[in-house]
């Protein structure tokens, strides 16, 4: 039989540690105080940047803001998360502007047209959401880093204008490489990093997992 006194007290200690800790995070969370658009980066060769930029577009679809989408590579690939951001024409606004990886392409020049129609509509977008009405809470640029990563796109300018973005819009970025021009001007990077991948197992690309 378990020593009772011996649980009460655990429990007694572990419920004063949860106190202290609360009060100290309480002293932390009180001294941030500032509201901005962030410009969040996510980068790395693990699975799930894009998977985890669709779930802050779903997100702030379910705190009734808006998002707008740009996909610069995925065009061709028929997601799921497109299907399900479709079904709120209200609040966001997806544009796959992709035609492909450049393996699949096999078109330098049709990837550089195609990565700077993405970029024009990208800078649409962003600022549209300038002045009283902006049009967009959250901008997601999936896969900007891969172009920016080949050159398909200046790279001082597409950082001075995302440093210059609407003081209250929040900008996404995905794809692995991310560029350090680009870490220096954000606010948040994670970079995923690949512990294992059951591609190199020999499993493909399967529904509900990578599209």
């Amino acid at each position: 039989m378990p020593d009772e006194r011996s649980e009460e007290e655990r429990n007694r200690r572990a419920n004063e540690k949860a106190r202290k800790r609360k009060a100290v995070r309480d002293r932390i969370l009180a001294t941030k105080t500032l509201e901005k658009g962030l410009l969040i980066v996510h980068t790395g060769k693990g699975k799930g940047k894009s998977t985890a930029a669709f779930g802050l577009v779903a997100r702030a679809i379910g705190n009734g803001l808006r998002a707008g989408v740009v996909q610069y590579v995925k065009g061709k690939w028929q997601t799921g998360e497109r299907a399900v951001l479709e079904r709120f024409p209200g609040q966001v606004d997806i544009h796959t502007m992709g035609e492909g990886f450049t393996w699949e392409t096999q078109d330098r020049a049709r990837d550089i047209r195609a990565a700077q129609a993405a970029w024009e509509k990208s800078k649409e977008m962003i600022e549209a959401c300038r002045g009283d009405s902006p049009r967009y809470d959250l901008v997601l640029l999936d896969e900007l880093n891969i172009v920016l990563r080949y050159g398909y796109l200046p790279l001082d300018e597409v950082c001075a204008f995302l440093a210059a973005r609407p003081p209250a819009l929040h900008v996404v970025v995905t794809g692995r490489n991310a560029k350090a021009e680009l870490l220096d001007v954000a606010d948040t990077v994670t970079e995923m990093t690949m512990v294992k991948h059951h591609f190199k197992a020999g499993v493909k690309a399967q529904k509900g997992i990578e599209y």
